[in-house]
């Protein structure tokens, strides 16, 4: 059997506030560490062969705290960063729906934004899955990544098409499991917005239609 582990970093001060993050590189705030301190013994205790993460800030901080359980330093691959959000990074969502509205209400319908500058969901799928094949014949792998690429990379490996979103986004320091029994074998999901026991912290967030999809690249 072969388990991938897709963990989210933990919390910054921008996730806090609902600012984009995209490609910008926040580092964790206090809550963040605290998060990824809670959450590194359970991670440990998956035994993976390898450990791997976006190489932003925010992420490799988290990857460096589970490493310490783990007694190793994480890889960096750039390929697991966040996805691109082009000019909205940077802004909270109240200023993105009024200085582009357009691509905000686009956005709420789970639509591609390309003329935000950034990338679209498929060029995330291309660019996680290449460097996902990279690590075939690893039997178990932990990525620390972020929830757009998270997200675009169980839908490529769950033969999900990139516009559908039937999982909610990762909490701070939460994962997707996935596993297979072997080559030739699809990829199945075990568990999704796994962590450490109890309330998942709020966020201050304004309630709107479509929220999933949105706080997938919050």
């Amino acid at each position: 059997m072969r388990k991938v582990v897709l963990l989210r970093h933990g919390r910054t001060a921008w996730n806090a506030q609902r600012r984009f993050q995209g490609q910008a590189d926040p580092p964790l705030d206090d809550v963040g560490r605290a998060q990824a301190y809670a959450v590194a013994p359970l991670v440990a205790a998956l035994e993976p062969d390898v450990l791997i993460s976006s190489d932003l800030a925010r992420a490799m901080q988290t990857a460096e705290i589970v490493g310490e359980a783990l007694g190793r330093a994480p890889l960096a691959d750039a390929r697991f960063r966040e996805r691109g959000l082009g000019h909205w990074e940077g802004l909270t969502r109240d200023e993105v729906e009024r200085e582009y509205p357009d691509e905000y209400a686009d956005w709420l319908g789970g639509r591609d934004v390309s003329r935000r500058g950034g990338e679209t969901r498929e060029q995330v799928a291309a660019r996680s899955a290449a460097a996902f094949a990279e690590l075939d014949g690893v039997s178990t792998v932990v990525i620390v990544t972020h929830s757009a690429t998270a997200m675009a990379l169980t839908n490529v490996l769950l033969g999900i098409a990139q516009h559908q979103h039937p999982l909610a986004p990762l909490a701070n320091c939460h994962w997707s499991e996935l596993a297979t029994e072997g080559e030739g074998t699809p990829w199945r999901l075990r568990g999704h917005n796994l962590g450490v026991p109890g309330t998942v912290l709020p966020l201050p967030v304004r309630v709107t239609a479509g929220e999933d999809a949105a706080d997938a690249e919050a």
